[in-house]
């Protein structure tokens, strides 16, 4: 499989291709089970947040960066926008989205509770890899939904059209890449 190597928050890693069609592929990056990489992303980006008052990211993929992300700053409590309810929700809002990297629409939930917590605050949105947005533009409106202010936008790569959004701050550019794996 080829992968396509780069440095993140000073780690050099190999990112395998993976095609999204016959015509395109994406580095896949993932954090899950790199705790040097969670923290060193995580350290860069708190670096460079503006200020805020909460975290808020998608389940999954975002949850061990904004995780660090909350220890690193204090311990300060975090929210997330959840793929299913959970029976502990006291009440839900919802909104859909259909992601890069997920082959269907999706769903994401926020525990009415939590959006309690978010009315009037600066609520700060972290994810690991920005492409098309959706899934930012999806935890945008649940944020809104429930009264609160998106104070920022943040992720550790941006891929894609993504990287020319000027409200975003990210650590690195991924590009795509065709179907011989090259950038494009």
């Amino acid at each position: 499989m080829k992968a396509y190597h780069m440095t993140i928050a000073g780690l050099e890693r190999d990112l395998p291709l993976c095609p999204l069609n016959d015509k395109l592929q994406i580095g896949a990056f993932v954090i899950f089970g790199d705790p040097e990489l969670t923290t060193a992303a995580a350290t860069e980006l708190l670096k460079r947040a503006p200020d805020y008052d909460y975290l808020i990211t998608a389940e999954a993929k975002g949850i061990p960066l904004v995780h660090e992300m909350a220890r690193l700053a204090g311990n300060q409590r975090y929210f997330l926008a959840r793929k299913a309810p959970k029976l502990y929700m006291t009440g839900v809002l919802e909104v859909n989205v259909h992601s890069i990297t997920t082959a269907k629409e999706q769903h994401l939930y926020l525990d009415t509770a939590d959006a309690e917590m978010m009315r009037g605050k600066r609520i700060l949105v972290v994810d690991d890899v920005i492409s098309t947005g959706e899934s930012l533009h999806a935890i945008e409106e649940l944020v809104h939904e429930a009264g609160g202010i998106v104070c920022g936008r943040m992720a550790i790569l941006a891929e894609g059209d993504a990287t020319e959004r000027p409200d975003l701050i990210y650590l690195e550019k991924l590009p795509l890449f065709d179907a011989e794996g090259n950038p494009l």
